[in-house]
């Protein structure tokens, strides 16, 4: 059971705690000096803590402390964050948005190059729509004897691109061992080995050709091939026979290594000339050319001019 005495004696003295102070003006301004008293020794206490901090101790050492935020030191805590300034020495430098580059292959940064990306891929189009004309397989016939057959073993396994672009019935096979007929000629070596031009190798009907896509770059001019006996064949026809062709090629060889050594001829020709002139222009500048003074009496009475370069002496008589 609680006492009643205590109980009243501590609610009393409660009652007077939360009732307001009464001071007087000497008490209030006490309390301002010792409050300002204490701000001048914490302001000390400071003071002495960092100028301690920078003394060291019996090791050379700094002793630990807690920099205060008023100290210049570069450890101090900073109050705000500041971006740091950049380096003169690395130079002027630009600023890329790397989404929006493009890759071009190159190393080099493009920026019309779409016209052209689209008339190389109109050129690759172009070139295969040509290829696969040629490519086109013909169905075979139930019936054995309806099927064209190889003209050499009779074999029905023939190429359709043979057979397709130049109308030869053979197999991959006798392609294989009979090269000196059925292998394929390039345009250059038609013209260079059977001297036929271009209007004929261009013309299909006389000399069919099978396209093929140029090893170099896919945008050039598809390859022409040619079958070995047929450009054979038009050659003989044209020249008359192997032996006249290869009297036109000799004829031909000979008027090129005439023309070249003419050619050298002339140019050296030429050479000595230049040679010559520069020789005779220097001899000539190398002559000396007398410049005389004026007349003078010798000692047998007649007048004489005498070059001041080399000392040479001429007679003067007057008329």
């Amino acid at each position: 059971m609680a006492d009643p005495v205590a109980g009243a004696i501590t609610q009393s003295s409660l009652e007077n705690s939360l009732q307001p102070l009464h001071l007087t003006p000497e008490q209030l301004k006490q309390i301002e000096i010792n409050r300002l008293k204490a701000k001048a020794r914490q302001r000390e206490k400071e003071q002495e803590a960092s100028t301690s901090a920078s003394a060291l101790n019996a090791n050379n050492k700094r002793p630990l402390g807690v920099t205060p935020a008023v100290s210049k030191s570069p450890t101090a805590p900073t109050t705000g964050s500041r971006p740091l300034k950049r380096d003169l020495r690395l130079g002027t430098y630009f600023e890329y948005d790397l989404s929006k580059m493009v890759n071009s292959k190159g190393g080099f940064l493009l920026e019309d190059g779409n016209e052209i990306d689209e008339d190389v891929r109109r050129k690759e189009k172009e070139r295969e729509r040509q290829r696969a004309r040629q490519n086109l397989d013909p169905p075979m016939h139930l019936d054995p004897s309806l099927n064209p057959k190889c003209a050499e073993c009779q074999s029905m396994d023939i190429d359709q691109t043979f057979k397709k672009v130049f109308g030869c019935l053979i197999c991959k096979k006798c392609q294989n061992e009979k090269p000196e007929k059925y292998s394929l000629l390039t345009k250059t070596e038609c013209k260079e080995d059977y001297l036929l031009t271009d209007p004929e190798l261009r013309d299909e009907e006389l000399l069919p050709h099978l396209l093929k896509a140029n090893p170099h770059a896919s945008t050039y001019a598809n390859m022409m091939l040619y079958l070995r006996y047929q450009v054979e064949e038009f050659a003989w026809k044209k020249w008359g026979s192997p032996e006249a062709l290869d009297a036109e090629y000799e004829r031909r060889t000979a008027d090129k290594k005439k023309k070249k050594n003419k050619k050298f001829e002339q140019g050296l020709k030429e050479l000595r000339k230049r040679t010559k002139e520069s020789i005779w222009q220097r001899r000539r500048d190398e002559e000396h050319k007398h410049v005389f003074g004026a007349m003078e009496k010798g000692s047998d009475g007649t007048d004489k001019q005498i070059c001041h370069t080399c000392g040479f002496t001429i007679d003067v008589e007057f008329i």
